[in-house]
């Protein structure tokens, strides 16, 4: 089995910061890409940034120069920290890790945290 729990959201007045955590854990080969995807009320999930195995990230407009996702592939854990947070970030974040497990082949799988809220007051 594989899990993956996060922590680190909360409450934060705009301007603030925070900064999420996701460690994946269990029976990990290896972990591909990683990322952040948000989930406002009443709204679809969308992407708010990745991490290739190899370092390259990519973030949405809307978060672009105020967010930062890393990793630590020694403690397989995923980073977003987030300056400069406005209401319009308010949301749950949820992080998933594409993983190959040990013992099944090379076959990759999308793994989801159980989200962490995220509210930003004006």
């Amino acid at each position: 089995q594989v899990q993956l729990v996060e922590s680190g959201g909360g409450l934060v007045q705009a301007g603030g910061s925070l900064r999420l955590s996701c460690a994946a854990s269990g029976n990990i080969f290896r972990i591909n890409a990683m990322g952040w995807y948000r989930q406002a009320p009443g709204k679809q999930r969308e992407l708010v940034a990745s991490i290739s195995s190899g370092d390259s990230t990519d973030y949405a407009d809307s978060v672009k120069g105020r967010f930062t996702i890393s990793r630590d592939n020694a403690k397989n854990t995923v980073y977003l920290q987030m300056n400069s947070l406005i209401p319009e970030d308010t949301a749950v974040y949820y992080c998933k890790a594409d993983i190959v497990r040990r013992g099944y082949g090379n076959i990759e799988y999308a793994y989801w945290g159980q989200g962490t809220q995220v509210t930003v007051s004006s």
